[in-house]
């Protein structure tokens, strides 16, 4: 069901949800397939995260799934930048994108930083871009495109849980992201889904959750498969993120290969 059909308004709406803390589920895209995102973008995910991080596309990757996402109307489009770089969370936010997650924040020194990023003097560091996709999807005046995107900050590592407070105190941030496979580790697990820090993982998504309440601020995580997210939904999360395209992919092409009969099948290498 499309998310305007459920009511939500559909992706101009989508800030204000977030910074309203209502509940919202994405989709993340790690291939660079613009129809394959058109696709996923039109099933009625609230949003669709493309990841600019560990995905395989390039800045003019963004701004082609920023168009295949907005073709439908119905999704917010949303970009992982690489890293805490105002030049690369400009370029995100020039494509197009509605909100910026921004990977591996440690201190509130760095979440400022994301945030003037994010901004427009003089609030922040954002350049006014002109006639490019933001533009065309969100208006040219400064104040009000600094209305209409919002700023995540991840939560993932051992200093970002120590300076967590902090982080979400920060002035101007709309919400924090848990990654949760970089928590494992960060916690002391092998892997992520390490049993041995299973306890205080779950210590530490309570611990994320209640400070982004106390703070006022949206706090979303990314999961594994849908019953996941609903899961967290249920936890004190306010928004989730669903698994990626790659993923189901893989797992959809085994699951296929093993109903028609052949034994080897056995997932994803």
């Amino acid at each position: 069901m499309a998310a305007r059909e459920r009511g939500t308004g559909g992706p101009e709406s989508f800030v204000a949800r977030l910074r309203r803390r209502e509940r919202l589920v994405g989709y993340w895209i790690a291939c660079d397939n613009p129809i394959g995102t058109e696709r996923v973008a039109r099933v009625g995910y609230d949003y669709i995260g493309v990841d600019g991080q560990h995905g395989v596309m390039s800045v003019t990757g963004w701004q082609t799934a920023m168009l295949a996402v907005d073709a439908g109307q119905r999704a917010a489009g949303v970009i992982r930048v690489p890293s805490v770089d105002p030049i690369a969370i400009g370029a995100a936010l020039d494509a197009g994108a509605r909100a910026v997650i921004v990977p591996m924040v440690n201190t509130p020194e760095e979440a400022a930083v994301a945030v003037a990023a994010c901004r427009h003097w003089p609030n922040g560091t954002r350049s006014l871009g002109g006639p490019v996709r933001a533009e065309l999807r969100l208006g040219s005046v400064p104040g009000e495109l600094d209305e209409a995107v919002a700023c995540v900050v991840m939560i993932e590592t051992a200093a970002a849980l120590e300076n967590l407070e902090e982080i979400c105190a920060t002035p101007g941030l709309d919400a924090v992201y848990v990654g949760p496979a970089d928590l494992s580790v960060a916690l002391g697990g092998r892997y992520f889904g390490d049993p041995e820090v299973e306890a205080n993982l779950g210590k530490a998504l309570i611990r994320i959750t209640e400070a982004a309440e106390r703070a006022g601020v949206a706090c979303g995580i990314h999961c594994m498969d849908g019953a996941a997210a609903a899961r967290q939904l249920g936890e004190g999360f306010t928004f989730a993120t669903v698994s990626s395209d790659i993923t189901h992919l893989a797992q959809i092409a085994a699951a296929h290969l093993a109903a028609a009969g052949a034994p080897e099948a056995s997932g994803p290498r």
